[in-house]
């Protein structure tokens, strides 16, 4: 009799990047913050921050995370 077992192998996902755009920040605002949405200083930090493209879960960490920040270190001085 012979028993086939598999091997585990490590686990070395790549993650998928998405686009750091309005419409996807929105969203993950709108799932993480309960329907809150984001204006438009903070949207402009997060791109700034992350750039055009970053995996969800950078994304989520940031739209948390801005909220948490004081003003002054999300406006960009003039």
């Amino acid at each position: 009799m012979i028993i086939q077992t598999k091997v585990p192998r490590a686990a070395k996902k790549s993650k998928a990047k998405v686009p750091v755009s309005d419409l996807n920040l929105r969203r993950a605002a709108n799932r993480l913050l309960g329907g809150a949405s984001l204006v438009c200083t903070e949207v402009s930090y997060i791109q700034r921050e992350l750039g055009s493209s970053a995996t969800q879960e950078e994304l989520d960490a940031q739209v948390v995370a801005v909220r948490k920040l004081p003003w002054a270190s999300i406006v960009m001085p003039e």
